[in-house]
């Protein structure tokens, strides 16, 4: 009989232009699909967690749709595969690479093990549009600007996507988990309910809101992927992040709507390489994710406690600044946040309440159901100024200036801090159901009547550190 062959599944949801499940079909044999609930995905916050959970239900039921199935296991990655390889007599295992260090490491020792083992481990490209290492300087090195990045990849061919293979089963599948005694949700609590309808779990459901895109908001995304009070952007970081849709997918999309003359879609273009970027920094300089990029700012003096009362504004929606706190409360109600507020209450913790950028990349990581190692990290620094590419560091965003011109009637902020509105829309009130009860919270709650820090003398208090730093 023919060796099985065992698809091993991280963030690649999707059965559409899938590399390593193509690879793993093209050899003629009955191909076994396995989720692994290892370290790495223990490690996750709460709200990845849970939307993780989500996208592994949805592909299930994809799988079983087409006539396969998904087995589930939980443990160490190497063991379970060398279980499964002795169960089963596979002799080869595909999965589609990621590249943040905790992924990295556990992949490279996966790979040598099986190969010592006499096992074919083939790692495959599907996580993102090119490889952290296909773009080089003149020089030979690894870009630290992107947009020479960008210069180097917009004209570069990229591959086109791969059909949905026809999946051999085997007679009987493995044994495997029962997904919902992963419990992946406890952490949410009550959040669960609330976020739940604000997701867009799957394939296909991925593939219509990037349909939906290309119908309307990409003709005007250059501009009104700023504006906070219009659905101007294409939603999609939630489903590339579990790989619900490729990178690959996307920009074929975007070309073809480049070329049918749809002004936003080469913004849309630079954005996709955008995620590329931050993987390419991920790779060549791992430390981005836990420590400045720039070892300069090692000794800048951050308050690095969580627990401060204007942390603990901040992370509640209660800082008085209008525009951060509806941003803050968005994320709770949606799992997700505007790239614009994320810019604003990014720069408004680490300039005007001078906070380390760690805490809000930490708090972004249990929030998110769009969470991105890479995304999430370079975000950070860049906003923090401590990060390639970074906003230069004397450049500090006005909450309120910023408000005024990407929220001028005040919509999003009435939509998310049910203080300013009387009576507070639902979306706003949802947020009281969704934070945790030992916050104690209600819409009753009289909105603080000024800003802990406000926008003039919060500004100059950064330029004052930074100045005294001597950047």
């Amino acid at each position: 009989m023919t060796a099985p062959v065992i698809y091993w599944i991280r963030r690649d949801f999707r059965l559409a232009d899938n590399p390593a499940l193509v690879a793993a079909c093209a050899q003629g044999a009955p191909v076994i699909p396995v989720f692994i609930h290892d370290d790495c995905l223990t490690a996750l916050g709460a709200a990845p967690k849970w939307r993780l959970g989500l996208g592994v239900a949805a592909f299930a039921a994809g799988l079983r749709a087409v006539g396969s199935d998904l087995v589930l296991r939980r443990g160490d990655a190497l063991r379970v595969l060398m279980a499964l390889v002795a169960e089963t007599g596979a002799q080869q295992v595909h999965w589609n690479r990621l590249y943040d260090p905790e992924s990295r490491a556990r992949d490279e020792g996966v790979k040598a093990a099986l190969r010592a083992a006499g096992i074919t481990a083939t790692s495959h490209a599907g996580h993102l549009i090119h490889e952290p290492w296909q773009a080089q300087t003149g020089t030979g090195g690894f870009y630290k600007v992107y947009t020479p990045f960008w210069k180097t990849l917009r004209d570069r061919d990229v591959a086109p996507c791969l059909a949905v293979p026809k999946i051999p089963a085997p007679a009987t599948f493995p044994a495997g988990d029962n997904l919902a005694a992963w419990d992946l949700g406890r952490a949410m609590d009550r959040g669960a309910a609330v976020v739940a309808p604000h997701c867009q779990i799957g394939e296909a459901a991925a593939t219509a809101r990037l349909a939906r895109f290309l119908d309307g908001p990409i003709a005007s995304y250059d501009a009104a992927r700023d504006r906070l009070d219009q659905d101007g952007t294409s939603g999609l970081s939630e489903n590339l992040t579990h790989g619900e849709i490729s990178a690959r997918q996307c920009w074929h999309a975007g070309r073809r709507a480049m070329a049918e003359g749809k002004a936003g879609a080469e913004t849309f273009l630079k954005e996709l390489i955008w995620r590329d970027f931050a993987y390419h920094l991920v790779y060549h300089t791992p430390h981005i994710t836990t420590g400045n990029w720039r070892p300069e700012w090692d000794g800048f003096g951050w308050n690095t406690d969580p627990d401060h009362p204007h942390v603990q504004a901040w992370m509640r929606g209660r800082t008085g600044m209008a525009v951060v706190d509806a941003a803050m409360r968005e994320m709770y109600v949606t799992g997700r946040m505007h790239n614009r507020a994320r810019m604003l209450v990014a720069s408004y913790l680490t300039k005007h309440l001078l906070t380390h950028w760690k805490i809000g990349m930490d708090w972004f990581a249990q929030c998110l159901v769009d969470w991105d190692p890479a995304s999430n990290a370079m975000g950070w620094q860049w906003s923090a100024g401590s990060g390639p590419d970074a906003t230069p560091y004397f450049r500090v965003f006005n909450p309120e200036t910023q408000a005024e011109k990407f929220d001028p009637l005040g919509r999003y902020r009435r939509a998310w801090v049910a203080e300013l509105s009387r009576p507070a829309p639902p979306t706003a009130e949802s947020y009281f159901a969704a934070i945790p009860r030992s916050w104690a919270m209600g819409p009753g709650d009289a909105y603080p009547a000024q800003p802990i820090v406000d926008a003039a003398s919060g500004r100059q208090r950064a330029l004052n550190a930074y100045e005294n730093r001597g950047f």
